[in-house]
């Protein structure tokens, strides 16, 4: 189970975007949050994810009270979370060909060993061809980068998963695409997703359940 419990965060002392939030996600659940653009509801992304320590509140996974943040969180639970943001070009190093990019976490984590093979693998499950694997971001498309970034997501094989806004900067092909790629994982795996965004239709079509920022947290 992930569950926020009464998180209160922001990114200045005293001024929080998020107010008593609470939310649950169980295993194999997908939930989506539908919220405007902002709500604080990327900010609650980022607490889910353990990318952003709440200035109050309870985040508990798999039974496990969070105490420590990005690096600091322990390993099982750094890597049991995988995220994908809405503008993969902030989230990619632009030094980094895409294969280096996907096998980013594999390397952070000392997992070297059969990261070729599983590059390859993810790039074709993704839908991106292994000829765009030597390339730069500044040498895709947007479609096509956060193809990588979703594969780097996945190549820890994650228990819980983050989309925020994945699919905000695609075209209707790719979003289906990609959301389709998310939902065999999720069904193979039983992994838990929370899926951010704005597009109640995508939600509602792509989500177990559905809810709104306003029954989420506090105004």
């Amino acid at each position: 189970m992930l569950e926020l419990d009464a998180i209160t965060a922001g990114y200045e002392r005293g001024a929080p975007v998020v107010r008593d939030a609470r939310l649950t996600v169980g295993p194999g659940e997908s939930v989506g949050l539908l919220g405007p653009s902002g709500c604080g509801k990327s900010t609650l992304a980022k607490v889910a994810a353990l990318l952003h320590r709440p200035a109050a509140g309870t985040v508990t996974l798999d039974g496990r009270v969070v105490d420590g943040w990005r690096h600091r969180a322990p390993r099982e639970q750094r890597t049991s979370v995988g995220v994908v943001f809405q503008q993969p070009r902030l989230s990619a190093d632009p030094r980094l060909r895409l294969r280096d990019l996907i096998a980013e976490p594999l390397r952070a984590t000392g997992q070297r060993a059969g990261a070729d093979a599983a590059v390859r693998g993810l790039a074709a499950t993704v839908g991106l061809g292994e000829e765009l694997l030597g390339r730069r971001p500044h040498e895709v498309s947007d479609g096509q980068l956060q193809r990588a970034c979703l594969a780097r997501a996945l190549v820890l094989r994650p228990r819980w998963l983050v989309c925020d806004e994945m699919t905000a900067m695609l075209d209707a092909s790719t979003t289906a695409a990609l959301v389709a790629v998310v939902e065999e994982y999720r069904r193979e795996r039983g992994v838990g997703l929370l899926a951010v965004g704005h597009d109640r239709v995508l939600l509602e079509r792509w989500c177990d359940r559905t809810v709104r920022w306003e029954d989420v947290a506090a105004a």
